[in-house]
């Protein structure tokens, strides 16, 4: 009888399992430039366009930026003191804060620092967060789907409108989305292994992005703590243990800096800015949490002012004339395809990596979009950049999932999903380049080739499918990208070559309804000096370039000139609102080189002109301020003329308490500052009492409307 011989047994080794030797250097570079062995030879050569294309359209013509100045000033402000640079604050005196938490100021500050203060040093760590949001987002699509999907989500991303536009400003939401998606990678890495620390990196990412932009970062935790609750690869004790020790770690990163600040006396530190009663906590659940989503009718702390420059709130505000153009031509595709996608998953095991990727991604956009449209607070069409990787995730993996089943399933179901997800999504991107139609020759251009492309992949899709020709199913789902991304390609294009506005960047040409000025939450007015030289190098000719009928805001030199709207209407700042409507503080007037507004409590509209800078600085006689104004507005162009501290004593609506009568006494006494502006009217009852005060025993400077010297010998 014949035996069979076992199987050898495996060499046991006295010593430590030797990994393969890693490859070379020169094996390194190549891989960098030509991808993995087992990658398609055009996907790393495809990426590196991709990652060029999203570095141009970021960094075109980086001269013609111009930035938000509000946060410019307060990067300059950190440059210039450590104190200002911690807390945030919108001088280098520290007497307030911005209205959000410092860690972008401190990204664009330490590139300000190193490099010297300059309109590309304040946009590089932009440009890179933007690119590097696309190499990550490549990356982790790349992982779960593969090169094709990766490549389509990275390229989606890059064409979005509104994220192009949004990382050609100094608005903090570019840091914002690179530090989500850091925390996506590390919640899908503790997915699939089921370890406690990619859990815990997971939500320092979140807890930066918090100290970001506050509660717009929590946005993505409902999601993320589901799909590790459930897809996670680990028993479910192991999963609660391991969330409970994450979220000990998100509250860490994200409350340090806020616990700090208000344990400061409040003496000690500047005003809280857009705060009811000087603290962090209160920013966080009312200005920049309830504020925004209910408006003036929260209850809860500070409550955002109800102003909306993207729409009335509802479902459909995404698709309005105002936000369609910036974000909305994928998600008719995006939502077919998370739909079809999680069908098409249906079965997989509880820890299928794919489906909780798309749990992830789909959540991820469904969340965004619900906050976004619904929002009765403060909303800038800027904010949604947020929801861009989501789509973009979608578009790519979705998609390539529809078109595997489109191809491979009988089914007949299978044979009308993808065709119609691009046909769905072809016909809304021709409605919306029909509503800017005759805006240019680009935007008509692309109305062809979106209407040609989208009727070649639908047709190509049908008959290839029909007749079993791949390579004809192949085409069609080229020029389905084609039809897909050529309108939000030219609305990219036309962001990264006009002069956007700084206050609220937008792509594409100008919609109704769109006001050039903020309403809180970051938004100033007007553009920064330009160059390495830092404030007071900038020119003094007042001149404001418009491009699409958008203004590109008041230049900081305070010339007293003002940017118009297509009707001509100017805003309260001097910036012009393209709807034509005047701001909150109303229409300013000239008045012997000074420019007072109607309205608005200390200051009011007030504008300063480069002679009253130039006035001041000759007899700051070594205060510490140079003048205290109404509003963060006037501050922060002032700020960037003068290079000198300047105070602002109501923040950015006007309304905040910083300034009290006997901080102003106390400040005047000590000598630390001897001017300041009042307008006609005041607003509020401190302000008020400040403006009764001041007149009475402050002397008025007759060449310069509004403006009062005040000594230690007026303080009774």
């Amino acid at each position: 009888m014949t035996t069979l011989a076992p199987p050898p047994a495996a060499v046991q080794e006295d010593g430590p399992r030797h990994r393969s030797a890693p490859p070379s250097r020169s094996g390194l570079v190549r891989r960098l430039f030509t991808g993995a062995p087992d990658d398609p030879r055009w996907a790393r050569p495809a990426l590196w366009a991709i990652l060029v294309l999203a570095t141009a359209l970021y960094a075109w013509n980086l001269s013609s930026i111009t930035g938000n100045t509000f946060y410019d000033a307060a990067v300059y402000s950190g440059t210039k003191s450590w104190k200002a640079f911690f807390f945030g604050a919108l001088d280098a005196g520290s007497f307030i804060t911005v209205d959000k938490p410092p860690f972008a100021l401190w990204v664009m500050g330490l590139s300000a620092r190193v490099f010297g203060y300059g309109t590309w040093q304040l946009m590089l760590p932009m440009v890179a967060t933007g690119v590097g949001s696309v190499a990550l987002l490549y990356r982790l699509v790349k992982r779960d789907f593969g090169v094709v999907a990766a490549t389509v989500a990275a390229l989606t991303l890059t064409l979005t409108p509104i994220t192009v536009a949004i990382t050609r400003d100094t608005n903090p939401d570019p840091i914002l989305v690179l530090l989500m998606l850091l925390g996506a990678a590390a919640l899908l890495k503790a997915v699939r292994t089921g370890r406690t620390m990619p859990l815990v990196w997971s939500g320092v990412a979140i807890g930066f992005a918090f100290n970001t932009k506050m509660m717009q970062a929590y946005v993505v935790l409902p999601v993320f703590f589901l799909v590790y609750l459930w897809a996670a690869n680990a028993s479910l004790g192991r999963r609660i243990r391991n969330l409970a020790v994450g979220t000990v770690a998100l509250v860490v990163s994200s409350a340090w800096w806020m616990v700090v600040v208000d344990l400061i006396p409040a003496s000690s530190r500047p005003y809280i800015g857009g705060s009811t009663d000087n603290t962090v906590w209160d920013l966080v659940i009312g200005y920049n949490g309830f504020g925004r989503i209910f408006g003036a009718s929260s209850s809860v702390g500070s409550a955002g002012n109800g102003a909306s420059f993207g729409g009335e709130a509802g479902l459909y505000r995404m698709f309005n004339e105002i936000m369609g153009g910036q974000i909305s031509w994928l998600i008719p595709f995006a939502l077919i395809a998370l739909i079809g996608g999680l069908v098409l998953r249906g079965r997989a095991p509880r820890t299928d990596a794919k489906r909780a990727a798309l749990l992830l991604w789909g959540g991820w956009f469904v969340l965004h979009y619900l906050t976004f449209a619904l929002a009765e607070g403060t909303f800038h069409p800027y904010y949604v950049t947020a929801m861009a990787p989501g789509i973009a995730a979608l578009a790519g993996a979705g998609g390539v999932m529809l078109y595997g089943a489109f191809r491979e399933r009988a089914a007949a179901k299978w044979g009308w999903v993808l065709p119609a997800a691009v046909a769905a999504s072809a016909v809304w991107a021709v409605v919306l380049l029909q509503r800017v139609s005759g805006s240019g020759m680009l935007y008509t251009v692309a109305e062809i080739l979106v209407a040609v492309a989208g009727a070649v992949a639908v047709l190509g899709l049908l008959v290839g499918r029909f007749t079993r020709r791949h390579r004809l199913m192949g085409v069609a789902a080229l020029a389905a990208v084609v039809a897909l991304l050529a309108g939000p390609a030219a609305y990219s294009v036309s962001a990264a070559t006009s002069s956007t506005n700084g206050t609220n960047p937008t792509a594409g040409p100008g919609t109704g309804g769109m006001g050039g000025m903020g309403g809180g939450g970051g938004m100033g007015g007007g553009q920064r000096p330009s160059g390495d030289g830092g404030p007071g190098t900038s020119s003094s000719s007042g001149s404001s370039s418009t491009s699409d009928g958008q203004s590109t805001g008041r230049p900081p030199s305070g010339s007293g000139s003002e940017s118009t709207s297509e009707n001509g209407t100017t805003s309260e700042n001097g910036t012009a609102s393209e709807n034509g409507t005047a701001s909150e503080n109303g229409t300013a007037s000239e008045t012997d080189g000074g420019q007072t507004g109607g309205g608005g409590g200390m200051g009011g509209g007030t504008q300063v002109s480069s002679a009253m800078i130039s006035y001041l600085e000759k007899n700051q006689d070594g205060a510490t301020w140079l003048v205290a104004v109404a509003t963060d507005q006037t501050a922060s162009s002032i700020i960037l003329e003068s290079g000198q501290p300047v105070i602002s004593m109501g923040g950015w609506s006007g309304s905040d308490d910083a300034m009290t009568l006997a901080k102003l006494k106390s400040l005047v006494k000590a000598g630390k500052l001897h001017y300041i502006v009042i307008s006609d009217s005041g607003q509020g009852s401190s302000n008020s009492e400040i403006s009764t005060w001041v007149k009475k025993n402050g002397t008025a400077v007759s060449d310069y409307s509004g403006l009062y010297r005040l000594d230690a010998s007026d303080v009774g």
